[in-house]
């Protein structure tokens, strides 16, 4: 009896010292962390379709010249 009650009181201490350390340790909130993954999203949105619109735009000019030339 005394095993058992040594080994859930060391399960309840070791939980309780983890959560705790888990909270004091945490970078952010929930609230923060899903702010900063939409903001980062939205930001890696916003680079990709530049990048994209660049590259189509390149690529219509570099058509242009062939067909240009090819005349």
């Amino acid at each position: 009896m005394k095993r058992v009650r040594s080994f859930l009181f060391g399960l309840s201490a070791g939980s309780l010292l983890g959560a705790i350390l888990g909270i004091m340790l945490a970078p952010a909130s929930g609230e923060q962390m899903r702010h900063q993954l939409r903001d980062s999203a939205e930001r890696i949105q916003i680079e990709i379709r530049h990048a994209a619109e660049t590259r189509r735009a390149e690529l219509q000019r570099e058509l242009d010249q062939l067909r240009s030339t090819g005349r």
